[in-house]
Formats: structure tokens, sequence, C-alpha cells
């Protein structure tokens, strides 16, 4: 498995510098609640992605809310 297309063709070094650099801009005690935060969001985000791909794929049916009753 390769990794290049995930990581963007970084090499070892750069990934460490990155790493550093995050770490002293938020701290090491931010960085938890970035990731727990960005994993909700990126949570939320697929199930969207889930509702928006059932609606498309279930046949459409009619709207009986903003039809008159007929007697």
């Amino acid at each position: 498995m390769k990794l290049t297309p995930l990581l963007l063709g970084l090499g070892t070094g750069e990934i460490i510098v990155i790493v550093l650099v995050i770490l002293l801009l938020f701290g090491a005690k931010r960085i938890p609640e970035l990731m727990k935060s960005m994993g909700k969001g990126v949570k939320s985000f697929k199930e969207g992605m889930k509702e928006v791909e059932k609606e498309i794929n279930t046949p459409d049916e009619p709207a009986k809310e903003n039809e008159p009753e007929s007697k």
C-alpha cells in the first residue's frame, strides 16, 4: 500500500517539521481538542452525504401535503 497520495509526496523530515510547527502554534494541550472537533466535523459531513445519497436513490413519491383534498 502506497501512502504517497495521502502524504502528498512529503518526506519524513517535512512531516516532522509540520508536526513541530503545529505543536508550537497550538500547544500540546489544545491539539486533542482540535482533533476531536475535526473528527466530529468529518462525522457530520459523512452523515450529511449519506442523507443526500439516500434522497437521490429513493424514488420520488407524490407530495400529499400540497394536494387539496377532493370530495
